[in-house]
């Protein structure tokens, strides 16, 4: 069937042709008395003979994109002549084609996200119900649209939160958009949620996304987190959120509220731990403000979870002789090792007693631990020595570990200069570092942009 296409495939003007088939087949239709075009068998031949409405039509225009591959200029070109056609359905399927082209491949995306924010307003639920998860995924990406995301927003509750037959409700798919996006015309809109008989559980991570901005959110997230039973079965799942928040927006008059829950959570409370977790990095951020918590921390400190309670008590106090013994203890426990060493490096120099401790765990198997050691030990010692041979293989074996790799090295300076090799790379690669065959993840492409961000960041400190 697709004999023909490697005759067109790669010409210069392939996408002009089709995005010229698709605007003349989608202003007229074809009169019933003229005779059939011959038809041809190659990928124009076929999208002559087929509405671009028709299921074949798309599938043959995902083909063409397929086959285009990392060549964006030109994806682009296509999706801009699709999301501009006449018919809401070529405009649809140019919706659904886009999320693959961002979520694979790096590029200038502005015009294309500007036209998929565009089909927000033309008030078709199906156009807009395939461009809000698109929208979601991109982030940052996202602003081009944010005007229109707001306008729907801004157009009834129901943009807001979304309700289901059962469970709790979650975050409107727009409005998490355009705090995804980073916009403040979010905020509004969220404090109505927060003033809401439910909160949705992803409320707190979208307000994280806000920064700065968010910050007149601070005392309704307290009000919230001060509503929630302390022995209610599910009050992990209703307060992280909102300690999440809370810890971000350094919001520490919240203080009262998150002790509380410490406080007067039973020893019987299903997920206990990771509760009194969420709580301590919580007052962690608060920093020298929560000084009130520094009992409750260092009762913390021999147990489950002693490693986030040392990371907290370092930063409400700086108590260096409180914190090393309890942080190299844990470094030679499997479980915890990454987490220690991440903490370790937090103290800087005055963690200098643990510099053996770390060279061990710098050689282990387990490439997490493994680059959680080097970069400490350039935050505590400035070596570049360990950082330097962990890297290179760590960044080859699992690109999840680059982003983390990028940003030590642009702690190190001129000093992580032999390996800007790897940075220069990855800027100059077309394709994002969790492009992969078979699934996807939600965060890839902000985190994709954040590694760009960091190599930058990291070359442009020599």
């Amino acid at each position: 069937m697709f004999t023909g296409i490697d005759e067109v495939a790669w010409a210069s003007d392939l996408v002009a042709v089709v995005v010229a088939l698709l605007r003349a087949r989608s202003r007229r239709p074809r009169p019933a008395d003229l005779p059939e075009r011959p038809g041809t068998d190659t990928l124009i031949g076929q999208l002559r003979r087929l509405r671009p409405a028709d299921e074949e039509g798309a599938r043959l225009l995902r083909t063409l994109h397929t086959g285009l591959g990392g060549r964006t200029a030109d994806r682009i070109a296509l999706l801009k002549g699709q999301l501009t056609s006449e018919a809401s359905a070529d405009r649809c399927n140019a919706v659904w084609m886009s999320a693959g082209l961002f979520r694979e491949w790096r590029g200038s995306y502005e015009e294309p996200v500007a036209l998929i924010g565009e089909q927000l307003g033309m008030g078709e639920e199906r156009l807009r119900d395939a461009a809000v998860p698109v929208l979601e995924d991109l982030f940052g990406l996202a602003r081009p649209a944010a005007d229109r995301l707001a306008d729907l927003v801004a157009a009834g509750p129901e943009h807001s939160i979304r309700r289901w037959k059962s469970g709790v409700p979650t975050l409107g798919g727009p409005l998490r958009a355009l705090a995804r996006a980073g916009d403040r015309r979010a905020v509004p809109a969220l404090a109505e949620v927060l003033r809401g008989p439910v909160v949705p559980y992803d409320t707190g991570y979208a307000i994280r996304h806000l920064g700065p901005a968010a910050q007149p959110l601070g005392p309704l997230l307290r009000a919230r987190l001060g509503e929630i039973p302390v022995d209610s079965p599910d009050v992990y799942d209703r307060a992280s959120p909102l300690l999440f928040a809370l810890g971000g927006l350094r919001h520490a008059d919240a203080l009262p509220e998150v002790l509380r829950l410490l406080h007067g959570m039973p020893a019987e409370l299903r997920r206990r731990d990771w509760l009194v977790e969420a709580i301590t990095r919580t007052i962690g951020a608060f920093g020298p403000a929560a000084r009130e918590a520094t009992p409750l921390l260092r009762e913390l400190l021999d147990g489950g979870n002693a490693v986030t309670a040392a990371a907290a008590l370092w930063s409400v106090e700086g108590d260096t002789e409180a914190v090393l013994p309890v942080l190299r203890e844990e470094l030679t426990r499997g479980e915890h090792a990454r987490a220690s060493a991440e903490a370790l490096g937090r103290l800087g120099p005055s963690a200098g007693a643990a510099s053996s401790d770390l060279r061990r765990l710098a050689g282990s198997d387990d490439v997490w631990q493994r680059v959680a050691a080097a970069g400490a030990l350039w935050d505590i010692a400035g070596d570049p020595a360990p950082v330097l041979a962990a890297l290179r293989p760590a960044w080859e074996r699992d690109a999840h570990t680059r982003g983390t790799l990028a940003a030590c090295l642009g702690r190190m300076g001129p000093a992580g200069a032999p390996a800007h090799d790897l940075l220069r790379a990855e800027v100059a690669a077309p394709r994002r570092h969790r492009a992969r065959s078979g699934g996807y993840g939600s965060h890839d492409i902000v985190e994709d942009e954040g590694l760009l961000r960091a190599c930058r960041t990291a070359l442009g400190s020599v």
